[in-house]
């Protein structure tokens, strides 16, 4: 086993655990934070990241295929390539600067060094925001030259709509920056046009302290956006069962975001199933268990995309269901289910949630309603490496403990925590750590993905009509407690979003 592995706990090691009880005795909170304690290691090493197609990240795919190999599973890193983007924002006057930035989807490509021009910014107030969304905002402002850099503030419309008025009014390239009128929207924003090539000059994102220095008198900057091609990896482990016809699947993304080493995103979900995965080596389930660690779903959800299409369709019939772990140790948690029922909020325009999800999502309340944790609803927003499986109408649901939203004082009243703040103040930055982790919550959900995982290994049979056994040992699942429902906005508790159209 590779060094930092969790050992298994006595007697785990040489038993089958087929019963709940047994499942849930080996799955420990211990071994989980050894295996995110291993990925702080490999981050710590390799420049402080764990990105994709960093060195980081191939250490952390060759650290979970040692722990697989020990564990006895049949493991394989599967090759995936992806056009990617090199981006860079500078500041040359009046300050000078590098900025963290990235480039949005559907940029173009160009290196462009000029003067920056504010476009209809509103800095301070209530900072309420509509610049660039009418061609009206350009009226006065002086394109007219090669190199000319159009700043724009988030807000009000859809990020598409503000680089293609920047384009028609002459800017040879584009930074929006964060709006600055709430908590979360202050740090870097990089979001999407909503399709690829939608416009033909380099478009990067800034935080909204960024944008307030680039806004200054005299504000000359450099932005560049190369286009590349990367090669990276997943990582595909399977169980075989006595149904190899019937296969549930659970997967979390590996990746972490360049800016920091990724431990609860998703440093937690990936070690919660390298936990799970090490209880169940002896197991010989009724259905095939496959476990899935992404690649580059931070760069757009991309290895789990890449991953769906590489199958054929007989092999997309034998996936009874999906469960998704992105997040699941933030460190002023709430409990979140994904909403398949849609009994908080009605999926998002053109998400269509596949038949059998809801049954999914019952498992995960009846588990916290046997621990008696409440627990809430989150967006089905199909925002994170689910997305291609409900694309292909494969069942699935998940657990999510929140990322850039305020925790508010009802939900400090619920689940304790600090109202005022994020779910998790570190989400996308380097401090997201081995210390950004909340051990009650990363104690719970790793159960409910081993109790889940455990179900659906024996049956599918709510979820997809094909018979299966039931768990051994006299186990009663409770019926839901139901949702707190505790979030009144659209946004569901789910600020995990890598398909973000609108600002």
């Amino acid at each position: 086993m590779p060094a930092g592995a969790a050992p298994a706990q006595a007697g785990c090691d040489s038993r089958t655990n087929n019963t709940y009880s047994k499942m849930l005795e080996c799955v420990r909170l211990e071994g989980v934070r050894e295996h995110q304690a291993a990925l702080q290691r490999i981050a710590d090493a390799n420049g402080g990241t764990r990105a994709d197609s960093t060195p980081g990240y191939a250490a952390s795919v060759d650290y979970v295929m040692g722990v697989l190999a020990a564990a006895g599973w049949e493991a394989e890193k599967v090759p995936f390539s992806y056009e990617a983007t090199d981006s860079l924002l500078r500041q040359l006057t009046p300050v000078q600067a590098t900025y963290a930035t990235g480039a949005y989807t559907g940029t173009g490509e160009g290196d462009v060094t000029g003067n920056v021009i504010p476009v209809d910014l509103a800095l301070t107030g209530a900072r309420a925001s509509s610049s660039g969304c009418e061609a009206a905002d350009f009226a006065g402002l002086d394109f007219s030259g090669t190199n000319d850099i159009a700043l724009m503030q988030r807000g009000t419309c859809g990020f598409n709509v503000k680089a293609l008025n920047a384009e028609a009014a002459g800017a040879e390239a584009v930074i929006i920056f964060n709006q600055g009128n709430a908590d979360d929207r202050l740090g870097l924003i990089v979001g999407t046009l909503g399709g690829e090539n939608v416009v033909g000059i380099p478009v990067v994102g800034a935080s909204f302290a960024q944008g307030e220095a680039l806004a200054a008198a005299g504000s000359t900057a450099q932005v560049k956006v190369d286009f590349l091609t990367r090669h990276s990896f997943n990582v595909i482990a399977e169980l075989a069962g006595r149904n190899d016809d019937n296969v549930v699947m659970a997967g979390a993304h590996l990746d972490s975001v360049p800016e920091g080493p990724g431990i609860n995103d998703n440093g937690s979900g990936s070690a919660a199933l390298l936990e799970v995965a090490q209880a169940m080596t002896k197991l010989r389930p009724e259905n095939t268990v496959r476990f899935a660690w992404w690649g580059a779903e931070e760069e757009g959800l991309i290895g789990s995309t890449r991953w769906v299409a590489q199958q054929s369709q007989a092999e997309l019939d034998r996936i009874a269901l999906y469960l998704n772990f992105d997040m699941i140790g933030s460190p002023n948690y709430i409990f979140m289910v994904y909403d398949a029922n849609e009994s908080s909020f009605e999926a998002p325009a053109g998400v269509t949630i596949p038949e059998g999800s809801a049954a999914i999502e019952r498992v995960f309340e009846s588990f916290y309603t046997l621990r008696g944790e409440p627990y809430d609803d989150t967006l089905f927003s199909g925002r994170s490496d689910y997305q291609a499986f409900i694309n292909n109408g494969i069942p699935s649901s998940g657990l999510f403990t929140g990322a850039e939203v305020v925790k508010t004082e009802e939900q400090e009243d619920i689940w304790g925590g600090t109202a005022g703040q994020a779910f998790d103040p570190c989400y996308h930055q380097a401090c997201d750590t081995y210390a950004n982790n909340n051990d009650h919550a990363l104690e719970v959900n790793t159960d409910a993905v081993a109790f889940a995982v455990m179900t659906f290994a024996y049956s599918t049979e709510a979820v997809n009509g094909v018979p299966g056994k039931k768990v051994p040992g006299h186990f009663t699942i409770p019926a839901p407690a139901g949702p707190e429902h505790t979030f009144a906005g659209p946004l569901g508790g789910d600020a995990h979003d890598h398909g973000a159209q609108a600002s």
